[in-house]
Formats: C-alpha cells, sequence, structure tokens
C-alpha cells in the first residue's frame, strides 16, 4: 500500500548550514538503507524555503486571489514529502520513526494515499 511521509519542522533548521551539512549526510543514508529496502517506490520532494511560495484562494468576489508567502505564517512549515510502499501503516510508521531530523524537533505525518 502507498503513503506519504510529510516532513514538517522549523525551516531555520534545514537553512543552518553548520546543522544542515550534518543532517544531510544522515538523510542520505537513511533514504539509502530504505530505498535498498523497496520502501521508498516513488521518491519525493524536498521543498524549497516557504518565502518562495505563492498561495491561492478566493477572493471576496470568488476569484482566485494570489498572496505572497505560505498558506499559515507559522513557525513549523512542511519541507517535503515521501512516497513510501509498505505493508500497512505500522510499516510506514517504522520507516519514518528513523528520520534524521526528529532529533531536531521535526515532525513526521504518516498518511495513506487515497487510491480512486
Amino acid at each position: 500500500m502507498r503513503y506519504v511521509m510529510i516532513i514538517a519542522g522549523e525551516e531555520s533548521h534545514w537553512y543552518d548550514d553548520a546543522v544542515a551539512s550534518g543532517l544531510m549526510d544522515e538523510v542520505n543514508a537513511w533514504w539509502d538503507k530504505w530505498h535498498r529496502a523497496g520502501k521508498i517506490q516513488l521518491g519525493g520532494a524536498e521543498l524549497q524555503h516557504s518565502r518562495t511560495a505563492k498561495t491561492v484562494s478566493a477572493g471576496p468576489d470568488g476569484q482566485p486571489t494570489v498572496t505572497d508567502g505560505p498558506y499559515l505564517e507559522i513557525k513549523e512549515v512542511v519541507g517535503g514529502f515521501i512516497h513510501l510502499d509498505a505493508g500497512d501503516i505500522d510499516d510506514a510508521v517504522a520507516v519514518a520513526a528513523g528520520w534524521p531530523g526528529i532529533r531536531l524537533g521535526d515532525r513526521i505525518e504518516v498518511r495513506p494515499v487515497l487510491e480512486r
């Protein structure tokens, strides 16, 4: 079954060169481990800084309105996602539990993909 692992945390950790350089080595090792195990099937994506985002919503007249920045201005933002192939939710959670950024405060949401 397919799952998505949504990675959220404080951007300051991801863009601090002193922290990020060591973290990326750990992330690459984690990725290699789970890719070889067949748990990462469709890849994922690391997102650029939230300040590069545009948000589209309905304006007062019902027409699309575009604003700069993320939908919500909060300390914790989504930084990326990874598609997982796991036997069940517990299997997917076990993969996500090893995410190196957790020790820096990242939170991981694991959600089944809706197949239509």
